[in-house]
């Protein structure tokens, strides 16, 4: 695809990006293999804290006041927006990271169902309009979820199934 394709984990208060593969399209996005990068305002970063509770969240909204580049989403909004991403397992980069780039990030569970890692696709504003980042959360929702089943973890649609076949 024209986009980028991340891949990371959560390294105390930061995102740690382990794996990145350029799009087609020859647009630059900062992020760079081994570097951290804020959790609050990177779609990676959001996915990975998908499973924490509003206290652990605002722990880490506040833990990046101060740090690098000022933030213009207000903890309230930001909030509300992670209950929404939790939801539905899928969070945005609206051009909160870097200028002009946007993001669709989804986390990777393991067999216990904790998020260990996420996967992102980025790419520059202008090919990641909201029609087409709509249109990409299946697709990175769904990849993450693959990744996911190979490491063992059951998705909730999956566990009812099974329950239903054992008392069959």
């Amino acid at each position: 695809t024209g986009e980028t394709v991340h891949l990371g984990v959560l390294d105390g208060n930061r995102a740690l990006y382990l794996g990145k593969i350029p799009g087609r399209r020859r647009v630059e996005i900062s992020s760079r293999v081994g570097e951290f990068q804020p959790l609050r305002s990177t779609g990676l970063g959001k996915a990975l804290l998908l499973g924490e509770d509003d206290a652990k969240l605002r722990e880490f909204y506040r833990s990046e006041n101060g740090i690098g580049q000022p933030y213009e989403v207000a903890e309230g909004t930001w909030l509300r927006r992670m209950r929404d991403y939790a939801k539905n397992g899928y969070a945005f980069d609206l051009e909160e990271n870097e200028d002009r780039i946007r993001c669709v990030a989804a986390p990777v569970r393991d067999a216990t169902g904790k998020i260990r890692a996420a996967i992102s696709v980025s790419s520059a504003a202008h090919y990641m309009d909201d029609q087409r980042m709509h249109a990409l959360i299946d697709d990175v929702r769904g990849t993450a979820e693959q990744i996911s089943h190979e490491l063992g973890w059951e998705t909730q649609e999956a566990a009812p199934k099974k329950k239903s076949r054992q008392a069959a």
